[in-house]
């Protein structure tokens, strides 16, 4: 009796353990989608970010992941695998020079620039982790609006 208790107690720790290490491993697919491109030059990087300290990241080294894609009919699209539930923010780049940096005029980026959950930036409208942030707690489609400030 005594060790078909043992036994039984093993297994529920057990289950306990592998549904808590399951639980941790979940992840989900982001896809993020971006349309009319002012052309077809260069590519699209699609840069995400986990960290309120990390947005904006003007120079694009402080990210949880980036990736690019090409430009096709106007649109680009990418999807980030496996990523853990929590809060991100967006940010894309059409880098036209494809040097991996946004080209600027004097003040303003002579590239095209997109944040999660904007739809224009100025001056008194500069993206902020808190304003572009979504939870992601399942697979997500995101559609980002590209702003171009200069012609």
């Amino acid at each position: 009796m005594r060790k078909a208790l043992v036994y039984i107690m093993l297994q529920i720790i057990l289950f306990s353990l592998s549904s808590f290490h399951s639980k941790e491993e979940t992840t989900f697919q982001l896809i993020v989608k971006v349309k009319d491109l002012r052309n077809t030059r260069g590519i699209v990087q699609f840069t995400l970010y986990n960290d309120a300290d990390s947005f904006p990241d003007e120079h694009y080294k402080k990210y949880y992941r980036k990736l690019s894609s090409k430009i096709v009919n106007g649109t680009s699209t990418v999807i980030f695998e496996n990523v853990p539930a929590g809060r991100y923010a967006v940010n894309i780049l059409h880098d036209e020079d494809e040097d991996g940096q946004i080209k600027k005029g004097i003040i303003l980026p002579k590239e095209g620039i997109g944040f999660s959950n904007y739809q224009s930036i100025g001056p008194g409208k500069k993206p902020a982790f808190n304003k572009a942030a979504f939870d992601l707690s399942g697979n997500k489609e995101l559609d980002v609006k590209i702003i171009y400030l200069k012609k």
